[in-house]
């Protein structure tokens, strides 16, 4: 699976001595010069010709390896590529499993030569001796990750599996994935999943503060090359960029994926059949227009899917984000969902016209991904264009940039309409969001301060706003009437005169659902 012959020129040099030091146990293949340049060009050819589906090796012995059985793999610390490199950045190997039952060629760069990473046994301690002898010596590897130190047993970003990849971020907590491509999200025909079959890992130097590798992603419908660059420093903060190349018609690209899970919250108490207060690893949708306005869309779990469009031109920023970070909101010691990070998309240079798309899955279970979101251009895409994009991601418990002068939603909740002790008026339901920040954080309880709250259907009663007696808190409350099980899609904001504080609140209700 490596490059072709016109791109990558194969080199006679013999294997280099710092590599065999820095990663003893680990074998590589022949050198061959690299160079992004060459990367694109390779993938510029591909899409020129037929996709070949890749074969996975020995299917029905890589299928027997389920979740017990890869929890007994471990690739040992010792053969970490880098770990007695200069910098911080040791590499480990995912093996094949059901899962992952695709290998993926991983190589290492140094000095504009790259050299492939050979599988080797003796770098796992499998638990079971038997497995091992049964096992070919030219297997592959399905993935990588980052190690957060040299014989740490934990990682901070991997890669494995189509072109999912993740971090943990800030807090080491795994959660939201991100994606290289997405094609057809949430059509009636099948999901597309292109794969990074290649990577090219570029050996860092002592004073690097982050470590560049490269991708090559091969699918059915496109191909593309791409560059990653990834520091920790607290935060994660990855840049990428990515040239794409269509070998056919694609109705629906998704660039920038991500791919979260929402079970329930606080908004959806409906659908709360588990003990815990809530089960999520994010809980809205977070826009920043390039008309400045800042969006919050709380996620749902939909009767069916749901995909909505946010139209706009040269985003400044989307991501989805894990806004409930205390202990308490989940009650889990386990999955601590608490601590997973939020994941925001930064745009380098002009997007132009397009739409950041929201598809929700319905869901009744936490191991199921339902959420995603990307950007999608408004232009057709057709067999035989390029398309590049630069952006930056950020994991992290919060937006890199908030807004100074804006409060924000903390919380949805949704209630009976109607006032306590009276009888419950019948087809209506009463909206409480809690706004903290900005301009609002230095305010003493007032009474002037209206909610702008807008619906596609139904009538508003009783709208106001009060300051939570002992906090920092504004509460909108708000009743919507509407008979009919129909959705209602929602909009609020708080205004004083004709000041704007808050972002703007979006919402899709589903009558029919029970609170």
């Amino acid at each position: 699976m490596g490059l072709s012959a016109a791109t990558l020129v194969t080199l006679a040099a013999g294997v280099r001595t710092s590599l065999a030091q820095s990663a003893p146990g680990l074998r590589f293949g022949p050198p061959q010069a690299f160079s992004f340049d060459g990367l694109r060009q390779h993938a510029r050819d591909l899409a020129q010709r037929p996709y070949v589906t890749p074969r996975a090796p020995l299917a029905d012995l890589v299928q027997t390896l389920d979740f017990d059985a890869i929890q007994k793999i471990q690739f040992r610390s010792a053969c970490a590529l880098w770990r007695e490199g200069p910098g911080e950045f040791p590499v480990s190997f995912f093996h094949l499993n059901k899962f992952v039952p695709q290998p993926v060629t991983i190589n290492v760069v140094e000095e504009g030569q790259a050299r492939r990473i050979l599988y080797s046994k003796d770098c796992f301690d499998y638990g079971d001796a038997t497995l091992a002898k049964r096992l070919p010596d030219d297997l592959g590897y399905s993935g990588f990750r980052l190690m957060d130190g040299h014989d740490s047993k934990t990682d901070w970003l991997a890669f494995q599996g189509a072109s999912y990849f993740r971090s943990s971020g800030a807090q080491n907590q795994y959660g939201i994935s991100a994606r290289g491509i997405a094609v057809n999200s949430g059509l009636s025909t099948p999901e597309e999943f292109p794969m990074f079959t290649q990577f090219w890992l570029v050996q860092p130097k002592a004073d690097d503060h982050a470590v560049t590798f490269f991708a090559l992603l091969e699918g059915p419908s496109l191909t593309g090359a791409y560059r990653f660059e990834a520091a920790k420093q607290g935060n994660v903060v990855m840049t990428v960029h990515c040239d794409l190349f269509t070998r056919a018609d694609i109705q629906r690209l998704g660039l920038a994926p991500l791919t979260s899970m929402y079970w329930y919250g606080e908004n959806t108490r409906a659908s709360a059949i588990d003990w815990r207060p809530e089960v999520h690893d994010s809980d809205g949708l977070a826009l920043w227009t390039g008309k400045d306005e800042r969006i919050w869309r709380p996620l749902i779990n939909p009767p069916s899917v749901q995909t909505n469009s946010f139209y706009d031109v040269d985003p400044k920023g989307f991501g989805l984000m894990q806004r409930d970070h205390a202990f308490a909101d989940y009650q889990d010691d386990g999955a601590f969902y608490n601590k997973r990070p939020s994941v925001w998309i930064e745009p380098l240079g002009k997007w132009g016209e397009g739409a950041v798309q929201l598809i929700e899955i319905p869901t009744d279970d936490e191991i199921h991904d339902n959420i995603v979101a990307y950007w999608t251009p408004k232009a057709p895409v057709t067999k035989g264009q390029t398309h590049s994009l630069d952006y930056k991601l950020y994991w992290q418990d919060d937006e890199p940039h908030p807004p100074a002068n804006l409060a924000r939603v903390m919380a949805t909740r949704i209630g009976r309409g109607g006032v306590p002790g009276q009888p419950a008026p019948k087809d209506q339901w009463k909206f409480v969001i809690d706004f903290e920040g900005g301009q609002l954080s230095t305010m003493e309880a007032r009474y002037d301060i209206k909610p702008v709250v807008t619906l596609s259907r139904g009538r508003v009663e009783n709208p106001y706003v009060v300051k939570v007696v002992g906090t920092n808190t504004w509460r909108a409350f708000f009743d919507v009437a509407a008979q009919g099980s129909d959705m209602i899609n929602m909009r609020c904001y708080l205004k004083l005169g004709d000041a704007t504080l808050t972002e703007t609140w979006l919402y899709q209700y589903f009558p029919s659902r029970v609170v």
